[in-house]
């Protein structure tokens, strides 16, 4: 395999990020829980309401932890422009995102993001980017999370030696390590049903690509229609852990690690199949209408329900 020059690893590894605010409020935290499901099905689920309602005398709206990868949305370089980088950006998918959750999140606040590459692995025909943001509160300075995206750039590999491909990770290995899917039965499963407009009320959280939104675009990508974000996925995932593993508490969790395997179309059912190892839930989603795995990972928790 020759090596090209789509990826310059020294201009990469050199580059420094800008770093950037988010102001939230609690009616963006509100409209992030329905966007991911909360208080879906028939009928409201009254064991979600605090995601958007102050219920029973409480001060504030809860929120879930996976409302932190909004606070990355604004920290990623446009069509990922970064110098010593050329790819087509129709070609960019979302591979893995990993969160770990320092406090409970505010219901309001403006939060500091600051940026740095994590990551950086050639992998032949395609080159992975790790981008990682550390979210802190901006009046006091907390950190509150971190989030790690994992970057999939098709046609953007082959940059170096084939013998000794160019790999550089500024994490712990153990953040890396392989999921192994139990062979036994599930602990719990849970079967939810995304709306056929799941996709368009998600985006009002942020992420406004077309992929999931317009037909055309989606057709461009080699779509039937357009699909769910994954990020979406990964938020009906954690819910259901929370709700089956965590008896309805979100700040149980500690991190969580998601693999994006397949994509979604809003309006499928996702069935979370979760098995219980010590403090650590190891999951799978699958998409019921087509039987295929769309999404596993792991969610590590701060301590067991008392009622498991």
């Amino acid at each position: 395999m020759a090596v090209t020059s789509a990826c310059n690893p020294q201009l990469l590894l050199s580059h420094k990020f800008p770093e950037t605010t988010y102001t939230y409020t609690e009616r963006d935290v509100a409209v992030y829980a329905l966007g991911v499901g909360a208080c879906g099905g028939n009928a409201v689920d009254t064991d979600e309401l605090k995601y958007g309602y102050h219920e029973n005398g409480q001060q504030f709206i809860k929120v879930l932890p996976t409302f932190s990868a909004i606070f990355t949305l604004e920290s990623m370089p446009q069509d990922m422009d970064l110098p010593g980088l050329t790819f087509d950006p129709s070609l960019l998918l979302h591979g893995q995102q990993y969160i770990e959750v320092y406090k409970p999140l505010p219901s309001n606040g403006t939060i500091h993001n600051k940026i740095s590459l994590a990551g950086l692995h050639d992998k032949g025909k395609a080159a992975v980017l790790e981008i990682e943001t550390r979210s802190y509160e901006k009046e006091s300075g907390e950190l509150l999370s971190m989030n790690r995206s994992s970057i999939f750039l098709r046609g953007a590999g082959g940059f170096s030696d084939p013998s000794h491909p160019f790999t550089y990770s500024n994490y712990p290995a153990n953040q890396a390590s392989a999921l192994r899917i139990p062979q036994s039965q599930p602990f719990a499963v849970f079967e939810d049903c995304s709306r056929p407009s799941q996709a368009l009320l998600y985006r009002l959280s942020g992420d406004y690509n077309p992929l999931h939104s317009d037909p055309m675009v989606a057709k461009v990508a080699g779509f039937s229609r357009p699909i769910l974000h994954g990020l979406c996925t990964l938020g009906f995932a954690v819910r259901a852990i929370i709700k089956c593993i965590c008896r309805g508490d979100p700040d149980m969790i500690k991190n969580i690690s998601g693999r994006f395997l397949l994509h979604v179309y809003p309006g499928e059912t996702l069935v979370t199949e979760m098995w219980l190892e010590g403090m650590r839930v190891i999951y799978r989603v699958k998409a019921k209408e087509r039987n295929r795995a769309v999404l596993s990972g792991y969610v590590d928790l701060h301590r067991l329900a008392a009622s498991l």
